[in-house]
């Protein structure tokens, strides 16, 4: 079993209190800022396609960035390909934290989805 990449901005409440689960739980884990170390191209295709999520949920609609750039109305005319370009530009733009494991990924932080992969 690979360990555990956590990809968390550390300004984020959500993140934290992510974080706090794996550590309270003891899990061991890759700790990723996100902001300065953001997704590349390669690694959310991938990501996306083990999530089984579409690809708009990867996307942080209540950033600053997201808000700013009005990506609620662009994505809806990209490409999967343009969107995933987008994401991998900024890690701001990512929903987070993100916890990736050996064949599934989480986005975004609800307590029984992180207990069930456990």
């Amino acid at each position: 079993m690979m360990e555990k990449l956590f990809l968390q901005y550390p300004k984020c409440t959500t993140c934290r209190k992510a974080k706090k689960f794996l550590q309270e739980n003891n899990v061991t884990f890759d700790d990723r800022d996100i902001t300065i170390d953001n997704p590349t191209v390669e690694e959310l295709e991938k990501w996306i396609d083990l999530s089984g999520l579409e690809i708009k949920k990867f996307f942080n609609t209540s950033g600053v960035l997201y808000k700013e750039m009005k990506l609620k109305d662009k994505i809806k005319d990209m490409s999967r390909e343009e969107m995933i370009k987008l994401l991998a530009t900024d890690g701001k733009l990512v929903k987070r934290p993100l916890l990736i494991c050996d064949d599934k990924v989480l986005v975004g932080f609800k307590e029984e989805q992180y207990k069930e992969i456990l």
